[in-house]
């Protein structure tokens, strides 16, 4: 097999947790910043033909899917949808899936005549350690993937001892905070910290604001992300009681607290607009005047680092935050980002922030702690620890 890609670019395969098409979060911002240094092969979580259309992204329109796919989604990106089992979580066939994974990650390799320069695994699941000398082994820590299982519904344990493996087989360990990188040392690797960032400039243009529902309140609080457990719902509740509006951007678990959850999307000055392509974000965010990360006091939270934080700042917009070590320790370096707990304490510190929002020189500052945090900067870092740089 040779390297038969772009005269003297090598490649990064990124074996993500969350398909190419999903919540763009962090692996997918940073496999795109590191375009720059090296073509991509993204390697989707495995589907098999019963998977359910929510699950498998744009491969949900060419109906159920049998064999792997593989397609380039621009320039230097091709993407891999591996295709398992039915059953592919269960006991089991769950044995079958992953090296029915790396086996189709092989295929992908000799049909696109290439030889990774490294393998970054972005979930614990068994990739690692199986791609010859010259690739690195590299395993990127997003979350507390054991602290989340039970959020995710997955047996503790055994993500335990995945993780566990893939930890040994790593050449290099990246964690995304320190309080996830104190537990991996504890079981052995020396983890490099590598917090998660953001793209600025995708943040300057200007947009027309979202269209809100007739006399909807001002100043708006709004909520970019997911809404699940992740969530302390009493926080926003605290901030719809002020009687500002309140808009949720994202999609909802519909677990959550759902008859709560209902109640707080009928209330007049709370607006729910669903799931919105990255792409379509920046109107929506034109309409925050605060943005929010009412995060829930959890072990999985706590060794987290909300991209919203920092995707907030570089719309321009105060933070209020519930008191996360990532958000303490961004609050650190700037006064734009105000920490509180109790309910009553975070709605006042919406209100709060909401006077300061539209000042332009508090815009510039935000946005210059932003561009400290950029993806760009984190993928030239990480390009060098993996060699590419001199490519």
């Amino acid at each position: 097999m040779t390297d038969a890609g772009t005269p003297g670019r090598r490649l990064v395969v990124v074996v993500s947790g969350v398909t190419w098409d999903g919540v763009k979060g962090s692996e997918r911002q940073l496999a795109e910043a590191l375009l720059e240094y090296a073509d991509i092969l993204w390697v989707d979580p495995p589907v098999s033909p019963a998977t359910p259309d929510r699950y498998r992204g744009v491969a949900a329109s060419a109906g159920r899917q049998w064999r792997p796919v593989l397609r380039e989604v621009t320039a230097g990106i091709q993407r891999l949808t591996p295709v398992a089992l039915p059953g592919l979580t269960r006991p089991g066939i769950r044995s079958t899936t992953w090296p029915l994974v790396r086996a189709q990650l092989s295929w992908a390799l000799w049909r696109l005549r290439r030889r990774p320069r490294a393998v970054l695994a972005c979930s614990p699941h068994d990739v690692l350690g199986r791609w010859g000398s010259s690739t690195m082994d590299v395993l990127y820590g997003t979350d507390d993937w054991v602290a989340g299982a039970e959020l995710m519904r997955l047996d503790r344990d055994r993500v335990a001892r995945e993780e566990r493996k893939s930890l040994r087989r790593a050449d290099l360990v990246l964690a995304v905070g320190p309080e996830l990188a104190a537990r991996w040392r504890g079981l052995g690797p020396e983890p490099m910290l590598f917090p998660n960032g953001c793209a600025p400039d995708a943040y300057l243009a200007e947009v027309e604001p979202a269209v809100l529902p007739d006399g909807f309140p001002a100043p708006v609080a709004g909520l970019s992300g997911q809404l699940s457990d992740r969530i302390d719902l009493a926080l926003l509740e605290a901030v719809a009681d002020t009687g500002i509006g309140l808009l949720l951007v994202g999609p909802r678990d519909p677990g959550w607290h759902p008859s709560r959850v209902d109640s707080l999307l009928a209330r007049e000055n709370v607006h729910y607009v669903g799931a919105v392509p990255f792409d379509d974000l920046l109107p929506y965010l034109a309409r925050f005047d605060v943005g929010l990360t009412p995060y829930a006091d959890s072990a999985f939270n706590r060794a987290s680092f909300p991209l919203k934080t920092l995707e907030y700042l570089a719309a321009g917009k105060p933070v209020v935050s519930s008191e996360l070590p990532a958000s303490k320790r961004l609050a650190d370096e700037t006064d734009e980002i105000r920490l509180a707990d109790s309910p009553a304490a975070f709605a006042e510190a919406v209100l709060a922030a909401a006077k300061e929002a539209r000042d332009p020189a508090a815009v510039s500052v935000r946005r210059g702690v932003a561009r400290a945090h950029s993806w760009s900067a984190r993928a030239g870092k990480l390009a060098g620890l993996l060699g590419l740089k001199d490519s």
